[in-house]
């Protein structure tokens, strides 16, 4: 049975964890499309940007973010004078770090399965007079969407494990922003977290194994439906 304190720790990954996904997603989308389908000066910058965060440190990350998003930050400062929106050491940088870990692998999952749709279809869609948005909602994106769940679990998954650049930004705040990984961690330095340390893994791993397995039965559906006349 877990603790008052170990129940905060895991609602607050979750809610981290999904709102990093719903709020990474379209933007992931959006990249992944573009750099499936357009050839432009540029294109290179942009694929560095956006499988930066994959290959810096995440406390490198976690450091910037802070740099940028804190309260004396340039958009951090911006954002809290004009909306009252704070994200250094709140639950909300949490999300936004662990959104930002995440980003790489959600695009790369999206625009692998986008670079598999014929791009025929997508021309004969358009000889019919649909425009490229209604293209891609039509064409597109119904048949890149295992990729898109895909993406999305992997996203969620990551965002729940993510470490590194959380703490160095919204640091471990019990309650506030203490996510399961931090938790975990808190309790491995203090003697007798042995217990909380095990139960929160099995935590851990019930998620993970959770996540994919939706992921998988949703991806089966789905090919399952695309196959039937």
């Amino acid at each position: 049975m877990l603790s008052q304190e170990e129940w905060t720790a895991v609602l607050l990954s979750l809610r981290v964890a999904l709102c990093a996904t719903l709020f990474g997603l379209p933007p992931a989308m959006g990249a992944a499309y573009v750099l499936a389908r357009f050839r432009f000066p540029g294109r290179a910058l942009l694929n560095t940007l956006v499988v930066l965060p994959l290959v810096l440190p995440p406390v490198v990350t976690g450091y910037l973010l802070l740099v940028l998003f804190g309260r004396r930050g340039p958009i951090g400062h911006a954002l809290e004078s004009c909306c009252g929106i704070v994200f250094s050491f709140r639950w909300t940088g949490a999300a936004l770090a662990s959104g930002i870990m995440a980003f790489p692998l959600v695009v790369r999952a999206i625009r692998l399965s986008i670079e598999a749709v014929d791009r025929r279809l997508e021309a004969a869609a358009a000889t019919l007079g649909a425009n490229p948005v209604v293209a891609f909602g039509t064409v597109t994106l119904p048949l890149a969407l295992p990729g898109v769940i895909a993406g999305a679990v992997l996203g969620f998954a990551k965002a729940l494990g993510e470490f590194g650049a959380t703490i160095t930004f919204v640091s471990n705040i019990p309650g506030q922003t203490q996510t399961l990984p931090l938790a975990l961690y808190a309790y491995t330095q203090v003697p007798g977290g042995d217990a909380p340390t095990l139960r929160l893994t099995i935590v851990s791993v019930l998620l993970a194994v959770g996540a994919v397995a939706v992921s998988e039965w949703l991806i089966a559906r789905l090919t399952i439906g695309d196959r039937q006349p």
